[in-house]
């Protein structure tokens, strides 16, 4: 059924771009049953590593996929394992190294093929270049193309044979990547539109392998019902532009969520560790995502006769999660799930990587000429020079107008000498991403009502760059953004914790604004790269000098 449907629906696209074609020769038996397990992870930014508590790292999820495969194979079914990208960014032992544990331990598991992610893009191309080599399974992308060649940079799709079922998996990649990449390292490179991009990669693949199924990594996001607001379109969006049942199933990153649907088009937002899950279905077509860091893996079950692809069973399998519960009038930590121990030879193989990357973290980064000042009697106070340099270097990271910080976030000093990453982590040691938004002068307004009059002593109250301000009981007053007047119908851009973003020390919650995006970018590393491309630091530079006048 499928491979008649999906030569009906596309041969008028086939054919106008490729001309006719032969006949493809069936590989797989009639009225034969042929079990396929499509596992997945997704977002992985470093956590080659489990945490403090134990929860997922690379050895435990080495495990479960080998048993998985064992109890798949033996029943004389088939495995694909696949990433949805962003490999890179977010634990400072992998960004040292350039996410070598993370790429060779990738083709330790097994792995069998990758969408490439923005943060695949957050170092020169010849890194993501040597990522490639190290691992033993292809990146995928079809719509990223080289500007002087108007040639892919990339494979776009690998062919599987899964006992017969000749199944083809192609990549996509966000044409947001062009805007909140660096460009230093992207300029040369152009995100095309996913959607037409698919359909041709859909029509190759038609015409030159005859595949029985087409699957498709993406790093593009989840968006509920597509409402994608200022993103970039999503996966929704993207089964949605194809004819139906195009692609058989597409294993998404991006949006880092549990796509776990209670309804037609609404999300579970109530979703725990060890809950049923149900992927979204939209246009024919199965949308699954396994939130991030590698905390779940998720695993689709299917069977597969004549043509006709049927899921059997989904889930998300919790990685020694680990959730808080109340034994004897004391708060302890247990695990949502049975434990899964670390697979032995993993985890040889990756110790040295943490041992050298914990050895890095001694390593200068910058050098200062004074005390910046982040000790809680004074950051929660007042202005003080970190403040304001975390709030700058999160503001220049995202071409935001101004920033904005939380004195909770500032967790410790930096005295004057030589500055090491630890010291970094030190003070912003919660892996908060940096996100912004963007709004009207007047939603600024009401914002900064909330946010600037936050009491002292406590860690909602804010640290600023980048902008003039009077704070009074009431509200603010008298703003000024680059040296003019706030202007109610213009639209201004300030960086945010992702932490306050999503509510956190009781400000609005933006994650909903049109006007909101999440970098990624993990804040101790923004911090890391400021002070290392500004160093020696002169503390004097950002003292504050009463652009925020409180009365």
């Amino acid at each position: 059924m499928n491979i008649i449907k999906k030569s009906l629906l596309l041969s008028t696209l086939t054919l106008a771009l490729w001309g006719c074609s032969s006949t493809p020769q069936q590989t797989w038996q009639e009225d034969t049953v042929y079990n396929i397990t499509v596992l997945h992870t997704n977002d992985h930014h470093g956590r080659f590593w489990q945490n403090r508590y134990g929860e997922y790292g690379m050895a435990a999820r080495k495990t479960l996929v080998d048993q998985i495969r064992t109890e798949v194979e033996s029943a004389g079914g088939s495995v694909l394992l696949l990433s949805g990208g962003d490999i890179n960014t977010g634990v400072p032992e992998s960004d040292l190294q350039n996410a070598e544990p993370d790429f060779k331990g990738m083709s330790l598991i097994g792995y069998d093929a990758m969408a490439i992610g923005n943060h695949e893009f957050d170092n020169p191309i010849s890194v993501l270049r040597m990522q490639e080599g190290w691992a033993n399974f292809p990146l995928l992308s079809a719509n990223i193309y080289d500007k002087k060649t108007d040639q892919r940079l990339f494979k776009p799709y690998q062919v599987f044979n899964l006992n017969g079922v000749k199944t083809a998996v192609i990549g996509l990649t966000t044409k947001d990547t062009a805007k909140i990449g660096n460009p230093e390292y992207i300029s040369g490179f152009d995100f095309r539109d996913p959607e037409l991009e698919a359909k041709k990669v859909i029509a190759e693949v038609e015409n030159n392998e005859h595949p029985d199924l087409i699957f498709a990594v993406t790093h593009m996001g989840h968006y509920q019902n597509a409402q994608y607001g200022v993103n970039a379109p999503g996966d929704v969006t993207l089964a949605r532009s194809l004819p139906e049942g195009a692609l058989d199933m597409i294993v998404g990153g991006h949006s880092q969520e549990p796509v776990c649907m209670e309804g037609d088009n609404v999300v579970d937002a109530n979703f725990q560790p060890g809950d049923d899950c149900v992927p979204d279905k939209q246009n024919g077509t199965y949308i699954v995502q396994a939130h991030e860091w590698g905390k779940y893996l998720g695993r689709a079950d299917y069977q597969f006769k004549n043509g006709e692809l049927t899921l059997l069973d989904y889930k998300l399998i919790p990685i020694n999660l680990v959730k808080k519960v109340e034994v004897d009038g004391e708060s302890k930590r247990v695990l949502v799930a049975d434990k899964i121990e670390q697979d032995a030879d993993v985890l040889e193989f990756l110790t040295p990587y943490q041992e050298n990357g914990q050895a890095e973290l001694s390593n200068q980064v910058a050098e200062i000429n004074g005390k910046l000042e982040g000790d809680r009697s004074a950051v929660r106070f007042k202005q003080t020079n970190l403040g304001l340099l975390i709030a700058k270097a999160h503001k220049e990271r995202t071409k935001a107008d101004f920033g904005v910080m939380n004195s909770g976030g500032v967790r410790d000093s930096i005295q004057a000498g030589k500055v090491t990453y630890k010291d970094v982590l030190k003070v912003q040691p919660f892996a908060n991403q940096v996100s912004y938004v963007d709004m009207t002068g007047a939603e600024v307004i009401n914002y900064l009502n909330v946010v600037a009059t936050k009491p002292v002593d406590t860690g909602a109250y804010a640290q600023f760059y980048g902008i003039n301000m009077t704070v009074t009981k009431n509200g603010v007053e008298d703003i000024v953004i680059d040296g003019k007047p706030l202007e109610l119908t213009k639209t201004y851009r300030f960086s945010i914790p992702s932490f306050n973003a999503a509510g956190g020390d009781g400000y609005p919650n933006v994650t909903n604004h049109d006007g909101f995006v999440n970098t990624g970018f993990v804040d101790a590393e923004v911090l890391k790269d400021y002070l290392q491309s500004n160093s020696p630091i002169d503390v004097s530079d950002y003292q504050p000098k009463g652009e925020i006048n409180y009365q």
